[in-house]
């Protein structure tokens, strides 16, 4: 389901120096190899907007995603003092619903994601892949050791700015060009966002960092650029978020105090599938009786488990911690980035407590 994709997107593409890595193992490489060529096959594709918007082949409907695309970029710059480079300049059809596909695993009875650990960005709680095929092959490797997996397509991600020339910079794609105006504002950014500060291997950090811009930006463009049909569209797109964040959070703590309790690993079998079930059915009742059947959230809890779970803090722990700091700042995005640059600087523990604080 795109919005869930979306909230379980995960910024980051590994792309590294085979060469430090040749102790790793032919599997190791062939991954990064996979990954480099993956990536250069997305910035082969693309064509500035400016292009597209010129050629007649180009449909109508694109083009006014396109300029809509630019405004949000232009306002990126502007007003949320995001980098003004080449990302989101250029324009590419994959030919595919998402750009990448993740794969995250967690054990039978933990909520603590499986990481792997990479040149240049530390260690990460998934695995991206450029071909579902080997997504799912991966996937199967980690569900024949025991454990619970989840895969998911990603509609975009972030180099982190740190590859040269513009032509590598991340493009507009097909996966989210047509998404809701408020979302395709949102999903902007967000990749932006990481742009400006990177904590090494704290993709929790990272994540709940580049959420809280994405909300605090996609609030002001909606209030000072969108029609009100769009302004409507994002407010219910923000209730059903907000209250699928609720439920998935709820119970995420009661399988933690579960997982953590002194019982026994049989009584923690069976108050999971309990919890599980109950979930289920408090997402039926939630579906009826609030968002009058809206049905995007049925495969999500179909598959529900440990890593599915597990992924969904990511991108919420820590923005009630990163709100009070941007108003700490007085609001003010410069001194705001300033400060989460210091912190991703920090070791872990020391950041977050300097964050909490």
């Amino acid at each position: 389901m795109r919005r869930v994709a979306r909230l379980a997107r995960v910024g980051l593409v590994v792309l590294a120096v085979a060469a430090a890595t040749l102790s790793s193992g032919c599997s190791t490489l062939r991954y990064y190899a996979d990954s480099v060529g993956g990536h250069l096959a997305i910035v082969r594709a693309a064509r500035p907007v400016s292009d597209w918007l010129a050629d007649d082949a180009t449909s109508p409907a694109l083009k006014a995603r396109l300029e809509l695309s630019q405004r949000i970029r232009d306002f990126a710059t502007r007003e949320l003092k995001e980098p003004d480079n080449a990302s989101y300049r250029r324009y590419a059809d994959l030919k595919r619903p998402y750009a990448v596909w993740n794969v995250v695993a967690a054990p039978e009875l933990s909520l603590t994601l499986k990481t792997w650990c990479f040149p240049f960005v530390g260690c990460v709680g998934y695995r991206g892949y450029y071909e579902q095929s080997q997504a799912d092959a991966f996937a199967a490797g980690l569900r024949a050791q025991g454990l619970e997996v989840s895969v998911y397509g990603v509609p975009a991600y972030s180099t982190l700015g740190l590859l040269p020339f513009d032509v590598f910079a991340d493009p507009l794609l097909n996966t989210f060009i047509g998404y809701p105006e408020g979302e395709l504002a949102r999903l902007i950014f967000h990749e932006l966002a990481h742009q400006i500060a990177y904590a090494k291997g704290d993709t929790v950090f990272n994540e709940s960092f580049a959420t809280t811009v994405e909300r605090i930006g996609a609030r002001r463009w909606l209030k000072e650029h969108a029609s009100p049909q769009a302004r409507e569209d994002y407010e219910r797109y923000e209730a059903r978020q907000r209250d699928f964040r609720e439920l998935t959070t709820r119970y995420r703590d009661r399988l933690e105090a579960l997982y953590t309790s002194a019982a026994s690993d049989a009584d923690k079998r069976a108050g999971k599938a309990a919890l599980m079930a109950q979930m289920r059915a408090d997402y039926a009742t939630l579906k009826h009786d609030r968002w009058g059947g809206y049905s995007g959230y049925d495969r999500w809890f179909a598959h529900a488990n440990n890593a599915s779970l597990g992924v969904l803090a990511a991108y919420n722990q820590l923005v009630p911690e990163f709100e009070r700091l941007f108003e700490r700042e007085g609001g003010d995005f410069a001194r705001f980035y300033a400060e989460v640059k210091r912190l991703a600087a920090l070791p872990m523990a020391q950041r977050r407590k300097a964050l909490a604080s």
